[in-house]
């Protein structure tokens, strides 16, 4: 493998969620990542299972245990997410890893984190995102939250959130040449992405009912709106030069217009007036319309259209993989293969050769 991680060494124990997607996300980028699959589990290939190798190990046997002891000797990344004390139980937890691996960087993925009056609970990315802030905030005005897709929390808040813990523990371990445990909870990270709109409510600017603020369906110049053909036009002319382009397109003229951004009692009727505007022509007619316009308005892509749209065609965005389309490499390095990769299943003493692992 090559990029900017190889020669990076990455344990993962099979798990769902952010801990697998954070593994794809360093295998993309030139780590060697070996998954630890459970030894009387079917092995499949998922959506984020590309870049690494596989061995299937039985960790409910004593020897089990000891062959992951000692791949964890030879690596330098170890990821889990498991509910706390799980690894702990396996005999397979930090003090252990640690012990046999003084610079390991031990990973732990948790929805609720390793401390706290819920660290045992169960739960999945909506209930991380409903006590972090996120999902009460997501919304129309008058209706219950809308559930987004999985993205807030397993994802944005927790894979990245991994990721930047395994970073920056590998940044000081050049310094200090010692490893640590990193904590990262989907609750912690969902909370942080919310940094911005905690402090703007705490302050008075925004509101706590939703669908009355700029970037929550309030505004008018930031929302979705429905063309004739049932399809939908994302608006989000939000810098006066862009609300200008936006009003030329759709010939939005009159004083009554010209200070509506800030004017948050009219919005709900400069929307009506919109909307009805938008729905007498195509989406295809918009998008043509505002071609080459600089008025942040975009079509509103299915999954099935993406792959087609030029400008993703031109990134190469999606790609084949295991039999279906996933998106590829991002970021971009100059140095890093662009194209998604898999890895043939791996022999668990062939590891441990290369990995140097006792």
């Amino acid at each position: 493998m090559t990029g900017p991680l190889a020669g990076l060494r990455v344990l993962e124990m099979a798990g769902m969620g952010p801990g697998p997607f954070a593994a794809m996300l360093l295998a993309d980028m030139g780590a060697d990542v070996v998954r630890i699959d459970r030894a009387d589990r079917e092995t499949r290939v998922g959506p984020t299972d590309r870049g690494r190798r596989r061995i299937a190990v039985d960790l409910k046997q004593p020897s089990g245990v000891e062959r992951v002891l000692q791949l964890a000797t030879g690596a330098d990344v170890l990821i889990e997410g498991f509910r706390p004390g799980t690894m702990e139980r396996l005999g397979l937890g930090p003090d252990e890893c640690l012990g046999r691996n003084e610079k390991l960087i031990y990973a732990r993925m948790t929805g609720w984190g390793q401390s706290g009056p819920l660290a045992r609970s169960v739960g999945h990315d909506i209930n991380y995102i409903s006590i972090a802030g996120a999902l009460g905030a997501i919304g129309r005005t008058d209706e219950p939250p809308t559930v987004p897709l999985n993205l807030v929390g397993d994802y944005g808040g927790g894979a990245m959130y991994l990721l930047y813990g395994i970073m920056c523990a590998l940044f000081e371990r050049s310094r200090s040449g010692q490893g640590q445990v990193v904590d990262a909870a989907m609750v912690d990270g969902a909370a942080s992405l919310m940094t911005t709109f905690h402090w703007n409510r705490s302050v008075g600017r925004h509101s706590d009912r939703r669908g009355t603020n700029r970037l929550d369906s309030g505004a008018f110049f930031y929302d979705v709106y429905e063309t004739a053909d049932g399809g939908f036009m994302a608006v989000g002319c939000i810098e006066p030069q862009f609300y200008r382009a936006f009003r030329d397109v759709l010939g939005l003229e009159g004083p009554e217009w010209d200070n509506a951004q800030a004017d948050v009692e009219s919005w709900p009727e400069r929307k009506k007036e919109i909307a009805a505007l938008f729905r007498t022509r195509t989406r295809e007619q918009w998008c043509n319309a505002f071609d080459g316009v600089d008025a942040c308005v975009t079509p509103v892509l299915s999954l099935d259209e993406v792959p087609g749209h030029e400008h993703n065609r031109h990134r190469e965005l999606i790609q084949e993989f295991a039999g279906g389309l996933v998106p590829g490499v991002a970021p971009r390095l100059s140095r890093t293969p662009g194209a998604v990769a898999d890895r043939a299943p791996a022999e668990l003493d062939d590891v441990l050769a290369e990995w140097g692992g006792s």
